[in-house]
């Protein structure tokens, strides 16, 4: 076995054997690490909102989903998705090698160079443009925004406990986007639905720090994991809490339906199903499952909405 090989599979946020990082030529490996394509949560939780949102306004509007949309998004998750870890990866890459988690990724190991992740970084970001011309203009103007956001997340460890909100406020983005992508206009449920993306992510990216909560107080990097320290449950069933708020909320604001309602509180169900026994000193296995769950928690509320929109355009 290669030691490109054994390095791909010493990733313990990786799903293991996972066949994309099976399959690929061993060149390409550490191009599919840099892109996280190897750890699909990342994209699911970026795509889910976008989902949502354009279910939800599909919902209001009395008409069908949008399967075109619900593609190019799915697309457009995945393409920048790979490029803000592939950015994330070149800002923190000393870091990462002071990281037991992170040590072996492929910038962080030398596999790549900076150069060639450069090059790849941009790749993945004229996908996303692709994707984004097809929308309408409010929706490119309202993505063309959210760069800013993630330009400055890498760097907000280094200055705030909060770096979770940063990533919040630009992986809940998608939140506004399926919204004016399918209703053409910028209405009440599309804040109210980001706001209640901000805060599921600021819970479940808490949850997901603390499998590095002892490395990041030897470096010296903050986390809201590190912030509440022996208070994680409550804070993250807090922030969990608001989530669950906003998300009736924007369900309100766009008419209610018994199908939207149960999808709310079948997230709010599962939400609280990870708190329960969570603490500051679980296990990174426990840490990485339960964050990993927060697909189904997403698509939970998604398939809600979904159902609701199919019922109204009946």
């Amino acid at each position: 076995m290669s030691l490109t090989r054994d390095r791909a599979e010493a990733l313990p946020d990786a799903i293991a054997g996972h066949p994309i990082l099976r399959l690929a030529p061993e060149p390409l490996k550490p191009f599919v690490q840099l892109a996280r394509l190897d750890r699909p949560i990342g994209w699911w939780l970026l795509l889910l909102p976008c989902w949502q949102s354009s279910a939800l306004a599909a919902s209001a509007l009395g008409i069908a989903p949008d399967f075109k949309q619900l593609a190019l998004f799915f697309v457009g998750a995945v393409a920048m998705r790979g490029a803000g870890s592939t950015y994330n990866d070149l800002v923190d890459r000393e870091i990462d090698a002071k990281v037991d988690r992170t040590r072996n990724r492929p910038l962080a190991s030398g596999r790549v160079s900076v150069g060639a992740a450069t090059v790849f970084l941009v790749a993945q970001c004229l996908v996303g443009l692709a994707v984004l011309a097809s929308f309408n203009g409010l929706t490119i103007a309202l993505a063309l925004a959210s760069p800013l956001i993630v330009l400055l997340y890498p760097f907000a460890k280094r200055f705030t406990s909060w770096p979770q909100a940063i990533l919040g406020c630009a992986f809940a983005y998608g939140g506004l986007l399926g919204w004016t992508a399918l209703a053409g206009g910028f209405d009440a449920p599309a804040p109210l639905l980001y706001l209640s993306a901000i805060f599921w992510t600021i819970g479940y990216d808490t949850i997901y720090a603390i499998q590095d909560i002892q490395d990041d107080a030897r470096v010296g990097v903050r986390s809201t994991a590190r912030l509440f320290g022996a208070h994680v449950q409550s804070a993250v069933r807090a922030l969990y809490a608001l989530s669950i708020v906003f998300a009736q909320a924007a369900m309100l604001a766009a008419h209610f339906g018994a199908f939207a309602q149960a999808g709310v509180l079948a997230f709010a169900a599962h939400l609280f199903w990870q708190t329960r026994g969570l603490d500051e000193t679980a296990s990174p296995a426990t840490a990485l499952k339960l964050f990993r769950a927060n697909r189904d928690a997403g698509l939970l509320l998604f398939a809600g909405f979904f159902a609701q929109s199919l019922l109204g355009a009946c």
